[in-house]
């Protein structure tokens, strides 16, 4: 049906008065010309694809829960923005993958989700996520539910649109760029925490804030400027971090984790090795 567009046209009548009418009265103060409304700013210009999408059971539990909380056309296509807009400005457009489409898959799994190419080729993506991970949801309160599922729409929609350095860059530098920009998104959830570790490819949120904090230590755009040196060459270590921020890696992780507090009892231990290289050290001198 045809949207029915309602115009109103508005007219001011004119009274005319006689002398037998009385006074005449004040004339009413003339209307304010209505101020001009600034345009909205347009909207980023970004590539676009088709979105599609198959629910395998539409009697599953999680189904329920899925709907319930989706409203799919908005909330694919945010998913999509979210991820250009974090990993690429609009002027990067010839740089940024070709996908034609991407087709949500939600279906009974054993793994929470995955994104890889379709059958056709791999500019068609296909994002499957479980439904009975949905439905492990249903304790969770509703406002839980939308940014868990929303979370994960993006984070595997990352996978649709990000530079894997021809495949050879780390799987857990490929996560974590991917939780990277779900957590700029707002949409991380509430068990994720910082902490230390021996890897910094560890991946998923721990490279995330990981990388979250080189952002903030070198400057806005700090990861679409890595996404981006991971788009037309093979992954080399030792080039790739001094390249980009002027220090390898494991300083750069290093350098993180003295950021971040000590976990409980870690203190204790730390001290302990540090008071025993000193008596070693000791030694060593009165020898």
């Amino acid at each position: 049906m045809s949207p029915v567009i309602q115009t109103v046209t508005t007219t001011t009548a004119t009274s005319t008065t006689t002398p037998d009418d009385g006074p005449t009265p004040s004339p009413l103060p003339a209307h304010a010309s209505p101020k001009s409304k600034a345009l909205p700013h347009p909207k980023p210009d970004y590539p676009t694809c088709k979105l599609r999408f198959e629910c395998h059971d539409l009697n599953h539990r999680g189904a329920d829960i899925f709907f319930s909380n989706n409203t799919l056309s908005r909330d694919l296509a945010a998913a999509v923005t979210t991820v250009q807009s974090t990993l690429y400005e609009p002027q990067d457009k010839p740089n940024i993958p070709p996908v034609r489409s991407v087709t949500l898959i939600v279906r009974a799994m054993e793994s929470l989700a995955y994104t890889t190419g379709s059958e056709l080729d791999s500019d068609h993506k296909e994002l499957h996520f479980s439904l009975d991970y949905i439905e492990k949801l249903a304790s969770e309160p509703t406002s839980r539910q939308k940014d868990e599922i929303q979370g994960v729409l993006v984070h595997e929609m990352v996978h649709c649109w990000q530079w894997n350095a021809y495949g050879t860059a780390p799987g857990g530098l490929i996560e974590g760029v991917a939780d990277f920009v779900r957590l700029k998104a707002g949409l991380s959830p509430p068990h994720w925490k910082k902490e230390k570790g021996e890897e910094w490819d560890q991946g998923y949120q721990h490279t995330a804030y990981f990388l979250d904090w080189i952002e903030t230590r070198c400057g806005d755009g700090s990861i679409r400027r890595l996404n981006e040196a991971l788009r037309d060459k093979k992954y080399d270590e030792e080039a790739f971090w001094p390249d980009l921020f002027g220090e390898g890696v494991q300083e750069l992780w290093s350098e993180y984790c003295k950021t971040l507090p000590n976990k409980d009892g870690e203190d204790a231990v730390v001290a302990e090795k540090e008071n025993q290289k000193a008596v070693d050290q000791l030694e060593k001198v009165l020898e």
